[in-house]
C-alpha cells in the first residue's frame, strides 16, 4: 500500500513541472493552442503574411481565452518560439453542487472541491441536470495552473 501511495504523490508533482512548452510559431495551427499576453489560448484564426522583399514571414495569430473567453490577437514572426500551454482534459464525476462549488471525483475516488460552477448555459445545464438527479461526468480543463469546467455529459456508466 505503502508504494502506490507514495507513486501518486510522485505523479501530481511532476504534473505541474511544465505549464508551457515553446513551438515555432510557423508551426503552430488553428484550433491548437498557444498562449498569448500570459493566457492559455484556443487558435480560432491563422494567417501569414510577408513583410516587404527581404523580410520574414510574420504570422497573424487570433485565439481566444479558454477560461474566460476573451479574443486576443498576436503577430509573430514565424521562425519565432511561442508558448503553448499544455492542456489537460480529465472527466470527474459530479457528486454534489455546494455553494456555487463542484463537488467532484475521480476514476481513483479521490475528490476534487475547488472548481466552480461555471457562468451561463454550462453552469445552468450541470445545475439542472443534477438537480433532476441525473449521474453527470463533468471534463475539467487544466492549463497553466488555472482551471475550469468545460463540459457535461450524462454518466452511461449504469
Amino acid at each position: 500500500m505503502a508504494d502506490e501511495e507514495h507513486e501518486h504523490h510522485f505523479e501530481q508533482a511532476s504534473a505541474g513541472a511544465s505549464a508551457t512548452y515553446p513551438m515555432q510559431c510557423s508551426a503552430l495551427r488553428k484550433n491548437g493552442h498557444v498562449v498569448i499576453k500570459g493566457r492559455p489560448c484556443k487558435i480560432v484564426e491563422m494567417s501569414t503574411s510577408k513583410t516587404g522583399k527581404h523580410g520574414h514571414a510574420k504570422v497573424h495569430l487570433v485565439a481566444i481565452d479558454i477560461f474566460t473567453g476573451k479574443k486576443l490577437e498576436d503577430l509573430c514572426p514565424s521562425t519565432h518560439n511561442m508558448d503553448v500551454p499544455n492542456v489537460r482534459r480529465t472527466e470527474y464525476q459530479l457528486v454534489n453542487v455546494d455553494d456555487g462549488f463542484l463537488n467532484l471525483i475521480d476514476t481513483d475516488g479521490n475528490s476534487k472541491d475547488d472548481v466552480k460552477l461555471p457562468e451561463g448555459d454550462l453552469g445552468n445545464q450541470i445545475q439542472s441536470d443534477f438537480d433532476a438527479g441525473k449521474d453527470l461526468l463533468i471534463t475539467i480543463l487544466t492549463a497553466m495552473g488555472e482551471e475550469a469546467a468545460v463540459a457535461v455529459k450524462e454518466s452511461s456508466g449504469k
